[in-house]
C-alpha cells in the first residue's frame, strides 16, 4: 500500500512539492541565522547551521533531480526559496540580535540628551562639533538591538526633528547596558547571551 502511494500521482504532484517548498522555506531560513551568526563572529553556531543548511538542500535538490519531468517540483522549489527568504527576515527581526550604535547630531544642548538616556539605563557620550549652520552635539550611544525602539522614543521626545544614524557594532568591550531580555523563540539562547557584552 505504501509502495502505490509513493508512487501514485498524488504524491509526484502535491505531497513531493509540498515537501520540496517546505524544506527549501527551512533551509533559506537556516541559511538566514547562519549569515548573522557569521556576521557576529559566532564560531560555534554558524558551521552547525551550515551543515543543515546544506543536508536539507541536498535533499530537496535530489528529489527534483530525480523527477525532472515534474515541473511542479522546479515551482515548488522557488517558491520555498521566495518564501524562505521572507519567514528568514521575520525571524531575525523578531530575534533582534546583535549590538547597535546610534548616533544623534541635534543643535540643543546635547547633555539633557545624555541625561534622559542615562535615567533610562544607557549610556551615551557627547561631542561638541560644527554644522553646516552652527554649532552642534553630536550623541554617541551602543545599545541592544532589541533596545532601539526604546532609545529612539527617548530621542523623538526629546527633539522629533533630531536627526541620527544606526550602525552595527560586531563586539564592545565593557559599556553600560540595560540587562538583555530572554528570547524564548530560539533555542541557542545560551549561545546568543555567550556574545553579549559584560557590563
Amino acid at each position: 500500500m505504501e509502495t502505490s502511494f509513493f508512487n501514485s500521482e498524488i504524491f509526484d504532484y502535491a505531497v513531493l512539492p509540498f515537501l520540496i517548498f517546505l524544506a527549501r522555506i527551512c533551509d533559506v531560513s537556516i541559511g538566514t541565522m547562519r549569515i548573522i551568526f557569521v556576521s557576529k563572529g559566532n564560531r560555534k553556531i554558524a558551521p552547525i547551521l551550515g551543515f543543515f543548511e546544506v543536508l536539507i538542500w541536498i535533499i530537496a535538490i535530489s528529489k527534483i533531480m530525480q523527477n525532472l519531468d515534474n515541473y511542479i517540483n522546479y515551482v515548488a522549489y522557488a517558491a520555498g526559496f521566495a518564501t524562505g527568504n521572507y519567514v528568514g527576515m521575520i525571524i531575525e527581526e523578531r530575534l533582534a540580535m546583535g549590538i547597535q550604535m546610534i548616533r544623534v547630531f541635534v543643535n540643543e544642548n546635547g547633555m539633557e540628551l545624555v541625561k534622559n538616556l542615562n535615567t533610562n539605563g544607557f549610556g551615551a557620550t557627547t561631542i561638541e562639533a560644527h554644522g553646516a549652520k552652527e554649532k552642534i552635539h553630536i550623541i554617541y550611544s551602543i545599545i541592544h538591538r532589541s533596545e532601539l525602539k526604546n532609545v529612539i522614543n527617548i530621542i523623538t521626545s526629546f527633539n522629533s526633528r533630531a536627526f541620527f544614524t544606526i550602525e552595527d557594532v560586531k563586539s564592545v568591550n565593557e559599556g553600560i547596558f540595560n540587562p538583555r531580555k530572554k528570547s524564548h523563540i530560539f533555542p541557542f539562547e545560551n549561545v546568543i547571551r555567550g556574545w553579549r557584552p559584560g557590563k
